[in-house]
C-alpha cells in the first residue's frame, strides 16, 4: 500500500479507494515526536477513539468503515473514508488549562473569545467554548485563530458547521466521562467532506492524545491536575533544564514510560467499562 502521509503519531495508508489509519506507539510534546514508544499506546488511542465513534453516530457521520486491515496493523489500524481534511483544529474547552490558560493570562482571551477576568488555572469555564486552531505541520507549533479567521478560510456557513459539531461533541463526551468520574477539560476534534461532500468526523476522538483527563474525585482549582493523559509526559519533559523543546526530543526514562502506559490503560477501562487486554 501506499503511504500517504505519516503524522507525529499516525500513518495513513491508500488502499484502492479507502484509506488505513495505523496508529503507532510514539508519543509527542510541544509537537516533537520523542525517540521512546510508549507500549500498547496506538491500540489503546484506536480502540478508545472506536468506541468514541459509537458514541457520536446519531451526531455526525464518521470516517470509519471497518477495523478490516493487514494483520500486522490489527488493532491499532482503521479502515477509513477517505476525506478532504479541513484545515482547522476544532477544539473545545470547558476547563481553563494549557495553552488556553497562557493565551488567557496573557490576554483574558482564547482564539479572540473574551473569557471573565479572575480565572484560575483549571477553573471550569461558564460554558464550554470553541478555540480553533492551525494545523501545522510536523515539528511546527499549531496558533490560535478566531471564529473570524475560520470564517475567511472555510466560509461562514462550514465554521459555523464545525463550532455547532465541535461544542455537541464535546457536550455529550464530558457527560458520558463525567458519569465515569472523569473530567474530560478540553479536546480537538477533525473534522473533512467526504466524496458527496458531506462533512465528517475524523482522525481520532477523545483519546489521551487529544484530550485531557482529570479525576473528577481529585479535582481542585488553582493547580496542575493529576491528569490520566500525556501530561505525565509533558510535566516531565518540562522539567528538563537541557532540552529547548526542539528536535531532537530526550529519550524518556522507563518509570515516565510505565507510569504513562498504565494511564493510557486507566483512561480506557475507565471510559468503556472494559478490560484492556493488550
Amino acid at each position: 500500500m501506499e503511504l500517504i502521509r505519516k503524522g507525529k503519531v499516525r500513518e495513513v495508508y491508500a488502499d484502492g479507494d479507502d484509506v488505513i489509519l495505523v496508529a503507532s506507539d510514539r508519543v509527542s510534546v510541544y509537537d516533537v515526536v520523542l525517540p521512546t514508544p510508549i507500549p500498547d499506546k496506538g491500540a489503546i488511542l484506536t480502540q478508545l477513539s472506536l468506541w468514541w465513534f459509537r458514541q457520536f453516530a446519531d451526531l455526525v457521520p464518521n470516517h470509519v468503515i471497518s477495523e478490516d486491515v493487514p494483520a500486522e496493523w490489527a488493532g491499532r489500524a482503521i479502515r477509513c473514508r477517505r476525506l478532504d481534511i479541513l484545515p482547522v483544529e476544532c477544539i473545545a474547552r470547558g476547563y481553563l488549562a494549557g495553552l488556553g490558560l497562557e493565551s488567557y493570562k496573557e490576554s483574558g482571551s482564547i482564539s479572540g473569545v473574551e473569557l471573565p477576568p479572575g480565572l484560575v488555572e483549571a477553573d471550569k469555564l461558564p460554558s464550554p467554548v470553541f478555540t480553533p486552531s492551525t494545523k501545522a505541520e510536523q515539528g511546527e507549533h499549531d496558533e490560535f485563530m478566531t471564529v473570524r479567521a475560520v470564517r475567511d478560510l472555510v466560509g461562514a456557513e462550514t465554521a459555523q458547521q464545525l463550532e455547532d459539531l465541535t461544542l455537541k461533541i464535546y457536550g455529550r463526551g464530558a457527560e458520558i466521562a463525567r458519569e465515569r468520574g472523569v473530567i474530560i477539560a478540553d479536546t480537538k476534534f477533525e473534522f473533512g467532506r467526504d466524496a458527496t461532500g458531506v462533512l465528517t468526523l475524523g482522525d481520532e476522538v477523545l483519546t489521551p492524545d487529544s484530550s485531557r483527563f482529570w479525576k473528577v474525585s481529585e479535582y481542585n482549582p488553582g493547580r496542575s491536575q493529576w491528569s490520566y493523559d500525556k501530561q505525565f509526559v509533558r510535566d516531565w519533559s518540562s522539567s528538563l533544564t537541557d532540552w529547548d523543546r526542539t528536535d531532537p526530543g530526550p529519550e524518556v526514562p522507563a518509570d515516565v514510560v510505565a507510569e504513562t502506559h498504565a494511564r493510557y490503560v486507566e483512561i480506557y477501562e475507565q471510559i468503556t467499562g472494559e478490560k484492556w487486554s493488550s
